[in-house]
C-alpha cells in the first residue's frame, strides 16, 4: 500500500542514538518507513514495537521476529508495552499528524481535494464521533472553540455561526457541501490555507489529537532508560508548542517551580537544536515543508 516518504528519516533515527540490542518504539507506524530504518540499525537481540490505530497501516506490518505491531492509539503506550512485558525502552519515535495515505484516500474525508462523507476518524472502529457529528451536532460555542483553538482561525465564531445556519436547512454530509457552505469565508487567494485550517480543527477534535499527544508525552520520562531518547516530528504549531514546552518545562502551560537556589527540576532535556528539513528534502517531498524535529533525553542523563 502506497504511503508517504518518511520525513526527516535519517535525522529522526539518528536522534534515537540506536543501540543494536536496544528496545525501541515507533508510535506512528503508518507505512513503516521509520520502523524499517530502525530495524536496519538493530542487531539480532534488538526489539522494535510499533503503534498505529489505523487499520490501513496494519496492512504494512513487517515480517521480522524483532518487530511487533500494536493496533492501538499511542496515548496507551505504557499500558500496551507492559502487556508485552516491557517497562523501559531505549528510544521512542513519533511522526505526528496525518499520513499522505490518509489524505490521499478520498473516502476517509481528510482532504479538501475530494468530495467524501465527513468522517476524518483515524481509527474507523472508534466511537460515534466523526466529522459529521462535529459539524452537525456541536453547539455554536463548541464549534467556534474547536475552529479557534485547533484550526487557529480568528473568525471562528462567524464560521461556526454560518455552519449552524446552513445545517438548520439540511445536514452537511460531505466535504464539498461544507466547502460550499463556507464559500464566503474562503477567498480564492487563500482558499487552500483557510480550508486546511478548518479541516485541521475538525480533525483534531474528532481524533482527540491534542489530548492524545499530552497523555503520550507525560508517560515518556517513566518509560525511557537512563540514556534513552525521544524523537518527535510535528507538522503544525499546536503540536510543536506542546512538545517544546514539555521538553523544556515538564508541563504544557505555565512555568515549573524553582527551588531556593533558582533551579528547576524537569524530567527531560533537549538534545541539540530544532531540526527542520533541508531545501532538497522539501523539494522532493512536499509533506516535509512544515516538519519540525525535536529530540530529548532524560534530564538526569549528563552525556
Amino acid at each position: 500500500m502506497e504511503y508517504h516518504n518518511p520525513v526527516l528519516l535519517k535525522e529522526s533515527i539518528d536522534g534515537l542514538n540506536i543501540k543494536p540490542d536496544g528496545v525501541y518504539v515507533d508510535v506512528t507506524f503508518g507505512g513503516g518507513g521509520h520502523s524499517r530504518e530502525i530495524l536496519s540499525r538493530l542487531g539480532n537481540d534488538g526489539k522494535l514495537y510499533a503503534f498505529d490505530q489505523d487499520e490501513d497501516a496494519q496492512q504494512n506490518s513487517i515480517n521480522d521476529d524483532r518487530f511487533t505491531l500494536i493496533p492501538q492509539n499511542f496515548r496507551f503506550i505504557k499500558r500496551y508495552l507492559r502487556f508485552y512485558g516491557v517497562k523501559k525502552v531505549d528510544g521512542v519515535l513519533a511522526d505526528l499528524g496525518v499520513s499522505s495515505h490518509q489524505f490521499d484516500k478520498a473516502e476517509r474525508g481528510f482532504s479538501t481535494r475530494f468530495d467524501a462523507e465527513l468522517d476524518m476518524r483515524m481509527n474507523q472502529k472508534q466511537g460515534e464521533l466523526s466529522a459529521f457529528e462535529v459539524v452537525n451536532t456541536y453547539e455554536e460555542k463548541e464549534l467556534s472553540d474547536v475552529l479557534f483553538h485547533y484550526g487557529e482561525l480568528r473568525n471562528a465564531r462567524a464560521i461556526a455561526k454560518r455552519i449552524i445556519e446552513a445545517r438548520l436547512e439540511t445536514p452537511i454530509k460531505t466535504s464539498f457541501e461544507l466547502k460550499k457552505v463556507l464559500e464566503a469565508f474562503v477567498p480564492k487567494a487563500k482558499e487552500h490555507k483557510i480550508l486546511a485550517q478548518i479541516f485541521q480543527g475538525i480533525r483534531i477534535e474528532v481524533n482527540q489529537e491534542i489530548a492524545s499527544l499530552k497523555e503520550f508525552l507525560v508517560q515518556i520520562p517513566e518509560l525511557l532508560t537512563e540514556e534513552g531518547r525521544l524523537s518527535v516530528i510535528s507538522y503544525h504549531s499546536l503540536e510543536d508548542r506542546l512538545v517544546k514546552r514539555f521538553i523544556r518545562n515538564g508541563m504544557f502551560e505555565g512555568e515549573p517551580e524553582k527551588d531556593m537556589f533558582g533551579n528547576v527540576s524537569v524530567p527531560l532535556k533537549k538534545v541539540g537544536k530544532l531540526i527542520v528539513p533541508s531545501a532538497q528534502e522539501i523539494k522532493t517531498n512536499n509533506r516535509a515543508r512544515s516538519a519540525k524535529l525535536r529530540i530529548a533525553t532524560l534530564a538526569s542523563c549528563q552525556k
